[in-house]
């Protein structure tokens, strides 16, 4: 009696189940027909299928030596299911969180939304921007007083100049008096959605606490702004 009580509350589960998938299957191709439009979506949506009945049919024969496991494999895979249909349904969410969790704790890498990043400013004031300059990634503090994009010696080894080569022909006013600079051109800088080729810059005479983003760069952009301690830059 009990065994054939066990086979029917399995046949019952199982009818329901499969009456849940095809409910869900229907409520699905009627809201989002053109999903099904293509060949290939249908064909998926087939084996998709055919792995649920094959999965079915498994937990039917497992039932019919141990329901209680059974039940309890039904459950982990219900919310396995459940646990991965949250995350891509919160997907957006779970990446906004993410990118605001870099945003305070890395600060010079940025937040991008859409055209635009925007940067936060450290302890001292200042904005560092980290830039991929020709495949390398360097760290530069935002100078809107330079009229180029200036390279500490250090930042321009590491991008293959050779100073013994360069011709420092420049001159420059800053605060600690009049330095000299070589002119070099950097084929491509990427910052975020912002991508610019052959940018003026020059790389400094004296060593350098942190490469500058200078005008050079700046003036090239659709804009840039400063609220609240945070610098914005606009494709």
């Amino acid at each position: 009696m009990a065994s054939r009580s066990s086979h029917r509350l399995a046949a019952w589960v199982l009818a329901a189940l499969a009456t849940a998938i095809a409910a869900l299957i229907i409520y699905l191709a009627i809201s989002f027909p053109e999903a099904l439009a293509e060949r290939g979506s249908k064909i998926g949506l087939t084996h998709q299928i055919l792995w649920l009945l094959l999965l079915l049919s498994s937990f039917a024969v497992r039932w019919r030596t141990s329901p209680g496991e059974a039940l309890r494999n039904i459950a982990i895979w219900v919310m396995i299911a459940a646990t991965i249909g949250a995350g891509y349904s919160f997907r957006n969410d779970f990446k906004a969180v993410g990118n605001r969790m870099m945003f305070e704790l890395v600060p010079h890498r940025g937040q991008v939304v859409d055209n635009r990043i925007t940067f936060r400013a450290r302890e001292s004031g200042h904005f560092v921007v980290e830039a991929e300059v020709d495949g390398t990634a360097l760290r530069f503090m935002v100078d809107t007083g330079a009229s180029d994009v200036v390279l500490s010696p250090a930042d321009a080894q590491r991008l293959g100049f050779d100073l013994s080569t360069l011709k420092f022909t420049r001159t420059y006013q800053t605060a600690n008096g009049t330095v000299s600079g070589a002119p070099v051109k950097l084929r491509r800088m990427i910052v975020g959605p912002i991508e610019m080729r052959d940018v003026r810059a020059s790389v400094n005479g004296a060593p350098m606490n942190s490469s500058l983003l200078g005008m050079s760069f700046l003036e090239r952009l659709t804009g840039y702004e400063v609220t609240n301690s945070t610098l914005t830059l606009i494709r």
